[in-house]
């Protein structure tokens, strides 16, 4: 392997990017697809690295609804069977090119299926193999344990029938048999069993000249033989025949399934490989889902910023009993090194193998766990120095090993390298490894390279000065409660809290005294004015969280006050709908309550109507006959004379010869009608009361209604209950309805059988027609055509 690969493998190797692969590689459905995932490399072209992440977050679609692939069957040794000729898969390799078709078909159908489209994947899509028939053809004649199925041709379903019979025949004799041997010779519960192959009988050695055939076997201890009677041979000789026809069998079936699979070899190669690319990208989709990752943008060579918005550590990403805290790192291209102090156990390493796993993650392809806003620049070598590797055997100390890894990064790395170095200048005297640690850094920030290095020594948290690309950090420490909070913070130094978490410990508060008693000048400078600057940032955050809490209770508050004026608004308008409705309810039940009471009064005020009417013709009937001398009958024109039930006589025009009005037979004439012009007195007539001598050329013209005081056009209001009219001569019997309410005074009549039917007169009045104007509503009658002439008169 080559050497630049070898330090790249190290840092890998001492970054966890194995025990990271693993993690995601156990997202996969087959081992072809895991092995895919533990062979992941960084890339360093930037357009292959961005496709292979869109890739991921396409099939993350597909991996966050359904799992698409159900199986990928290792085929390699079918397909290289496949290509050896007259080679003839076997039932287990046949089972698993039908799966491989069955797979590449749902795969198919799943990504052609997805909504919306996913193009990256079609490639991918295109190199699946699908053949349906085939595919059901394989299923049916293998299952999953290689056994050939009796569904795989209609004759070795058949000899499998017979086979069974036979089979049984042979048990069934031997059981007789077997019944019918003395007690002596027999073991007890003895049953048929199968030897090498052939069915035999249990018996005691003493027997076995009498029971004859052929020993298959002996017991342990030599008493008992598993003997083949002869009866059993022929039988067994059959079923042995069956039995090479089945193998026979089989092996055509074999045979013609490689044959239909042969064409297709090189197809179903390529479609296993899409089925473990896809495998791959399957179980990298769904860890992104698992730690809530985003694809970083990558940016071009030219451009140098690293930031990193919301990192984790993969590895603590995926623990559910561990809550990680996430970090913000952005190192602008000016800004090559950063220093990383702070305390012991504060999570330094921690932080500088998330920086360096976050940024190989990337580069092989696999979403790290960042959220959206990240960018990364795509670096073509890493090198990492972490942890103690010290080694006997090549005579290295702790401090040497370092220098080593050292004397190679200073060798390789460039302008396109990360450099991650934990726990720098260690292993040695401070001062002389943090001079040592000072000129190594200062090289690499002048070639160019990107550095993360964590320290405790205090000469290199000096280092951070304009124009020298080197920049500090640290991870917070709670002093109260002398815990790590594990927040990164750019810009300034962190302290070592060593002797703080040396109290804490429970050492003697002397011991810690004459400690700090000993710390140089400088280094208690410094101690102190990071911690006054901690108690000025604990102010400052404290002062923050208070004006932060204040402002999202006003917030709060403003949110509250507008939701009740919302709330109020709206029961103002329901309440305003609601009293509108009611009204509306309430006018239309007093409409209805004063419809049916108008309908209730009408209907009495007929009835009223109907028997005052009754009674009045009865009275006029009882006078008349009293009145009438000697009694005499009246004359059958009389006006007491029920209506005809034939149509009135129409009377004759205007131009026929006058004739003498004989419509009256009382003593005197009636209030309800006038004599014609020409008549002004009545006189008795001989016998038989008064009689009108006048002659008329029509009948006589009423005069006109008064008018009431009521609105002209309201309503129609008899004068007399109506009544249908009767004729006598030219003469009318009884006086017509009038409206009172016509402005023109005119006479207008209503027909009698709408009246009759209706109780009442219908409004508004209408001049007559020879057709009722009601007739649209019920009335069927006709109006007598005298009543129109005198209408248009």
């Amino acid at each position: 392997m080559h050497e630049r690969a070898i330090l790249m493998e190290h840092a890998f190797e001492v970054l966890g990017l194995p025990e990271v692969l693993a993690r995601v590689a156990a997202s996969a459905s087959s081992d072809a697809g895991r092995d895919a995932v533990l062979a992941l490399r960084p890339a360093t072209r930037p357009d292959i690295i961005q496709r292979e992440l869109d890739r991921v977050r396409e099939t993350a679609r597909l991996a966050g609804a359904a799992r698409s692939l159900s199986e990928i069957p290792d085929a390699r040794a079918a397909l290289r069977r496949l290509r050896a000729a007259g080679g003839v898969l076997s039932p287990p390799e046949l089972h698993s090119m039908g799966i491989l078709l069955r797979s590449g078909r749902e795969l198919a159908r799943d990504l052609s299926a997805a909504h919306p489209p996913l193009p990256l994947l079609v490639p991918l899509r295109d190199r699946l193999v699908a053949d349906r028939t085939l595919e059901e053809r394989i299923l049916r004649t293998v299952d999953r344990t290689g056994e050939v199925l009796d569904s795989a041709s209609p004759e070795l379903s058949r000899l499998r029938t017979r086979l069974k019979r036979g089979r049984g025949a042979i048990v069934g004799r031997l059981e007789s048999y077997v019944r019918t041997l003395p007690a002596r010779w027999v073991l007890p519960d003895a049953s048929v069993t199968v030897r090498e192959g052939r069915y035999v009988i249990p018996i005691r050695r003493a027997g076995r000249s009498d029971v004859g055939g052929v020993v298959h076997g002996t017991s342990a201890s030599g008493a008992t033989l598993f003997v083949e009677p002869p009866l059993a041979i022929e039988l067994m000789n059959r079923v042995r025949e069956l039995e090479s026809a089945e193998v026979r069998e089989i092996d055509r079936v074999l045979a013609e399934c490689t044959r239909a699979l042969a064409p297709l070899r090189d197809g179903l190669a390529g479609s296993q490989e899409a089925l473990i690319d896809f495998d791959s990208l399957d179980a990298r989709a769904r860890t992104a889902l698992a730690w809530n990752g985003n694809v970083p943008a990558l940016l071009p060579r030219e451009q140098h910023t690293l930031c990193i918005v919301q990192g984790r550590h993969p590895l603590l990403a995926l623990r559910e009993d561990v809550e990680a805290v996430p970090f913000d790192l952005l190192l602008e291209p000016e800004e090559r090194v950063l220093v990383v102090s702070g305390p012991n156990t504060g999570g330094k390493s921690v932080f500088l193998k998330s920086v360096g796993l976050i940024c190989v993650l990337a580069q092989c392809g696999v979403v790290p766990p960042v959220g959206p806003g990240t960018r990364i620049p795509v670096f073509r070598r890493f090198f990492a120095d972490i942890g103690d590797e010290q080694s006997i055997e090549d005579d290295l100390s702790t401090f040497a090993a370092h220098l080593a890894n050292l004397k190679d990064i200073l060798e390789r790395a460039g302008d396109t390298a990360l450099v991650l170095i934990d726990e720098m200048g260690t292993g040695t005297d401070p001062d002389e490894g943090a001079a040592l640690s000072a000129a190594v850094l200062d090289a690499l920030a002048k070639r160019g390279a990107r550095v993360v290095v964590t320290s405790h020594l205090g000469q290199l948290k000096r280092l951070d000065a304009p124009g020298s690309g080197i920049v500090n950090g640290s991870l917070h420490f709670d002093p109260e409660r002398t815990q790590p909070t594990y927040r990164f913070r750019k810009g300034r130094p962190g302290r070592s809290y060593g002797l703080a978490i040396a109290r804490s410990l429970g050492f003697a508060r002397s011991l810690i005294d004459g400690a700090e008693a000993r710390l140089s000048r400088d280094e208690v400078r410094m101690d102190e004015l990071l911690e006054r600057l901690e108690l000025l940032e604990a102010d400052a955050a404290r002062a923050r969280a208070s004006l932060a809490a204040r402002e999202a209770e006003v917030e709060g508050r403003a949110r509250k006050n507008a939701a009740l004026g919302a709330a109020l608004e709206a029961r103002e308008r329901r309440m305003a709908g609601e009293e509108r409705e009611a009204g509306r309810r309430a006018r239309a039940e007093a409409r209805r309550i004063l419809l049916e009471a108008r309908r209730e009064v009408e209907g009495a005020i007929a009835e009223v109507r109907a028997g005052r009417a009754g009674e009045e013709k009865k009275g006029a009937r009882g006078a008349r006959r009293r009145r009438a001398p000697g009694g005499a009958r009246r004359p059958p024109n009389a006006t007491e004379a029920s209506p005809p039930t034939t149509p009135a006589p129409r009377p004759p025009p205007p131009s026929a010869p006058a004739t003498r009005c004989v419509s009256r037979t009382e003593a005197r004439p009636p209030r309800w009608w006038r004599s014609a012009p020409a008549a002004r007195s009545w006189k008795p007539g001989a016998g038989s009361g008064w009689r009108c001598r006048s002659r008329v050329s029509r009948p006589p013209r009423p005069r006109p209604a008064r008018r009431s005081g009521r609105r002209a056009g309201r309503s129609f209001q008899p004068t007399r209950p109506p009544s249908t009219p009767t004729f006598a001569g030219f003469g009318w019997t009884r006086r017509p309805p009038v409206c009172r309410t016509s402005s023109t005074g005119r006479l207008w009549r209503t027909c009698p059988s709408c009246v009759s039917s209706t109780g009442r007169a219908p409004a508004p009045c209408a001049p007559w027609s020879p057709s009722c104007w009601r007739k649209t509503r019920g009335c069927g009658s006709t109006v007598p055509a005298a009543w129109a002439r005198e209408a248009r008169a």
